[in-house]
């Protein structure tokens, strides 16, 4: 038998805090294990209690695994879910508007992770299956589990890894507990825009009790944020190379923006367990999300704009720093994001303990989310159309960090000089530069719908302890309606020079440009201009085949049966135990599209329906060997599986057709999705050793190699044409459609290590101190052919470094914590509130925060009681992205300033 058990301490951690829903075959240690070793369950918050959870969490797993635990009731470690997982040892994070939101697992992006709510797979957000984390108030959850090896019972494995968000277990919690927490929130680059704000709040309580001689648990919790962000952002066009062949700034976009976060987030848990062959467990999750941003600042074409040129004055190693934009025409932007988003997710787990032999599993759970987003431009300058208002020359110098410093001579804010129209001529809706706005509004809906049914049998005896077997099936459906309008003044009269003054009800007073030298510029309220009534809209997909094309239905039916075999026993006298089991995975999945082509200038579209099914097969197996007391090497291998992104599994198509075409090219040719793309596949392997040396100390490192089967390409392929239309006589069927496809694959590979160190048992005298230190080297080469050049991985930074130095001793605590990741290819938004990959520089964020704790303090009447104050974002760290090797020609630089907190938290 295993020799290895945690102490009396962690036992009584996972008995106090276990939640009833497991990811996977791990059974951890009950309530009735604390009981029958008469342990006494010592009373652990803070700090502390998260490291020694979370150690517990990692120790007992038959997985490799990584862990945190709310640090007490409505208390995760972070303000954000993302924030606190990109501590983890091999997890990374990326900043969204100064927020932290999508992760990477060992170098695999959000395409090769699935986030999961008590072990269910969720429905996302955004285009694809990716979860977005701040969708999940922190306060409402209990424990955070990264699992980075999958065994056959994970119905929602992936090749990068598994995030299960745990919600705590009334019943196992033990006790009646009401918990009350509020935080004021304030950032100190102030309000950039007229009409925001830069103070908020975040609020919760909870409520945990239980009934009926403990058979009867409840827990419920709501928590609300409301939180400013701001952000001043230098963005460029890009950088063409001049006649003497040095990179000069081809235009920029600098604007301000400030954004109001309001979330509202519910959480109910239920409860019954009668006697011990039946538990019923009914969780039910809802979270309303608001992002509403305000965008200002000015549109700036440099040597790709028909002005008088640029001139350079100053040259660096290859790049213009100095110079001027001779005869420059802008573009002020008024513009407004917004999004709107709600995701409910209702679980009902039911387990029947049979016999001493037989344990029976039955769950059926939902999970939905829709999103709504308004991205309006709203454009005003000196006139309508180039080369017909008042043009400036304006002087650049690059400010050393990506972006420029402009000198600038009309007066940007003048109601009089800068009026609604087309400054630049971007669009001809309703005749030459008519194009006074845009409008997006996509809307996605995705919903999940699971059915599991499993059961075990328990050996008498034996190598194998127990086996598995079970199905479920997941049915899914994901849409997006793409919607688009170009927007023309209603006051539009046919003539050349027509432009508008702002009405004064809509005039705002002047956003500052300082930050890049343009002073201030008018602002409006563009989207109550909008509401009001004041464009004509023209629907965009009705002249551009991309956008005909934005808008798909995709669905998927998955049966997944599985058997598991628990293994536990000796080899040359070492304990272990493990698991080894086998999925087999059918999927039919289809897609509703659009074909669509040009006729006589007008978009012709021809509804399509493709689609395709499979069946893969996915062995696994993970074995702990207890080497010596406390000290584990795991070993795991496993074939795994991370479905294609669902907006490149889409059945449009646009092409255009040539009955004579020349050079002996195709009568056929365009660009689709490819509703018959096959999942990433992958042969992963892992060691690892863990030496627990204490309650609150160990040390850990791993390996793994992750075989990648294949990838995903856009690629030219030869397409059937006759299976949509009819042929003439003379046509060639097959033609030329660029889509994406499973390619060749290649490899992940890296090492990782961490170690949690309590000074206090070196010396007395640092009691209450201690680290947590982490870090990670990854390495990959994926090629699309086998003579290709290697294709950048998008969420891999081949360096991550984790570190926190903590104090916790009489009611006091205090923390620093530093997150480090090197460059990396990572998503952001392009136009029309598209995606795009580009490269983001290496960056370091830091945040920290101090408290007291005053049920320490020997004040009775205060018993309960603890206050923080909190900074985010420390060294004021900015985002930088940039176009190439070279680091100068930066894309997008923004500065997010520092978010300052401050709260308390009651719990009785």
């Amino acid at each position: 038998m295993m020799r290895f058990k945690p102490s009396l301490l962690t036992l009584a951690l996972i008995a106090a805090g276990a939640s009833m829903h497991s990811y996977a075959a791990d059974e951890v240690a009950t309530d009735k294990t604390a009981k029958d070793e008469n342990i006494e369950v010592i009373q652990v918050t803070g700090i502390r209690r998260s490291l020694q959870e979370s150690q517990s969490l990692k120790m007992s797993s038959s997985s490799i695994v990584e862990a945190i635990s709310a640090e007490d009731i409505g208390k995760l470690p972070d303000v954000s879910i993302a924030e606190s997982l990109a501590r983890l040892p091999g997890v990374s994070a990326q900043r969204l508007d100064g927020r932290a939101n999508v992760i990477s697992i060992r170098g695999m992006g959000p395409d090769f992770t699935t986030a999961t709510l008590n072990g269910r797979e969720q429905a996302s957000v955004n285009d694809n299956r990716s979860v977005e984390f701040d969708q999940y108030p922190s306060e409402l959850l209990n424990r955070v589990v990264v699992y980075k090896t999958p065994d056959a019972s994970v119905m929602a494995q992936a090749i990068g890894g598994t995030v299960d968000m745990q919600t705590i277990s009334p019943l196992a919690h033990g006790e009646q507990t009401i918990a009350v927490s509020l935080r004021g929130e304030m950032n100190d680059l102030g309000s950039l825009n007229s009409g925001s704000s830069d103070t908020g709040y975040r609020g919760s309580i909870s409520y945990i009790d239980q009934f009926a001689d403990d058979t009867i648990g409840v827990a419920i919790g709501y928590a609300r944020m409301m939180s400013p962000n701001q952000e001043e952002r230098w963005q460029a066009w890009g950088y063409p190379t001049n006649d003497n062949g040095d990179s000069v700034l081809g235009g920029a976009k600098p604007f301000v923006r400030s954004s109001e976060l309001e979330r509202d987030g519910v959480l109910a848990v239920f409860e019954y367990a009668p006697n011990t062959t039946y538990h019923s467990t009914l969780d039910i999750y809802y979270s309303k999300f608001t992002d509403d941003q305000r965008l200002r600042g000015i549109e700036i074409p440099g040597a790709w704009g028909t002005n008088g040129g640029v001139i350079p004055t100053t040259t660096d190693n290859g790049l213009v720093t100095e110079g001027v934009i001779k005869g420059a025409e802008v573009v002020i932007r008024n513009d407004v994001n917004k999004r709107d988003a709600d995701s409910l997710s209702i679980g009902w787990n039911n387990k029947f303990n049979i016999n001493d032999n037989w344990n029976v599993e039955a769950d059926i759970s939902m999970s939905r989310a829709n999103r709504t987003d308004i991205g309006m431009e709203s454009y005003s300058g000196t006139g309508r159309g180039t080369g017909v208002g008042a043009v400036d020359d304006l002087g650049f110098a690059y400010n050393g960090k990506g972006g420029y410093i402009f000198d600038h001579n009309l007066d940007y804010s003048d109601k009089n000089l800068i009026k609604l129209g087309d400054p630049l001529g971007w669009g001809s809706p309703l005749g030459a530069n008519t194009q006074d706005g845009f409008i997006n509004k996509p809307e996605i809906e995705d919903e999940l719908k699971s059915f599991r049914l499993s059961a075990e049998y328990v050996l008498d005896g034996g190598a194998v302890r127990s086996v598995e077997f079970g199905v479920n099936r997941t049915n899914r459906d994901k849409t997006k309606l793409d919607k688009g309008y170009y927007l023309t003044l209603k006051g539009y009269d046919g003539s050349a020079n027509y432009t508008m003054a702002v009405p004064d009800q809509y005039l705002l007073a002047p956003t500052s440009l300082d930050f890049f030298g343009m002073g201030n510029v008018l602002s409006y309220d563009s989207l109550a201009f909008y509401n009001d009534g004041n464009y004509t809209e023209t629907d965009v997909a009705d002249v551009d085949l991309s956008r005909a094309t934005n808008s798909w239905a995709v669905q998927e039916k998955v049966t997944t049966g599985y058997v598991m075999a628990n293994l536990e026993s000796e080899v040359f006298g070492i304990p272990f135990t493990g698991n080894a089991g086998l999925q087999a995975v059918h999927t039919d999945q289809s897609s509703d599209g659009t074909v669509a082509t040009v006729e006589n200038e007008v978009v012709v579209l021809t509804p399509r329906t493709a689609g395709d099914s499979y069946v893969e097969w996915l062995p696994s197996v993970n074995l702990s060997f207890e080497v010596a007391d406390s000290q584990v090497v795991r070993l795991a291998a496993a074939r795994t599986l991370t479905r294609s992104r669902m907006d490149k599994m889409n059945a449009n198509l646009n092409y255009t057709y040539s009955a004579n075409p020349s050079g002996g090219n195709v009568n056929w040719s365009g660009s689709a999705g490819n509703p018959e793309l096959r999942p990433w596949l992958a042969r992963q392997y892992d060691l690892s050793y863990e030496n627990y040396f204490s309650d609150q100390g160990y040390f850990s490192v791993a390996i793994f190699y992750k075989d990648l089967e294949n990838y995903v390409y856009d690629q030219h392929t030869d397409f059937d044409f006759s299976t949509l239309f009819p042929q003439g006589p003379t046509d060639n069927p097959i033609g030329d459609v660029t889509q994406p496809q499973n390619g060749e694959g290649g490899y992940v590979q890296g090492v990782e290590a961490s170690v949690s160190v309590d000074f206090g048992m070196f010396a007395d005298v640092l009691s209450g101190f201690g680290t947590v230190i982490s870090g990670s080297y990854n390495d990959s080469e994926v090629k699309e052919t086998p003579t290709s050049n290697p294709t950048t991985l998008p969420g891999l930074s081949e360096k991550t470094l984790n570190a926190t130095i903590y104090y916790e001793n009489s009611g006091f605590e205090a923390r620093i914590s530093s997150r480090y990741r090197s460059d990396f290819l990572g998503e952001v938004t392009k136009i029309s509130l598209q995606r795009e990959n580009v490269n983001i520089k290496a960056e370091t964020v830091v945040d920290a925060q101090i408290g007291y704790d005053f049920s320490e303090s020997g004040i009775e009447s205060l018993y309960g009681l603890s206050v923080q104050f909190q900074v985010n974002n420390l060294t004021n760290e900015p985002f930088t992205s940039y176009t190439s090797d070279d680091q100068r020609l930066v894309r997008d630089y923004q500065n997010y300033g520092r978010n300052f907190m401050l709260g308390a938290n009651y719990k009785f």
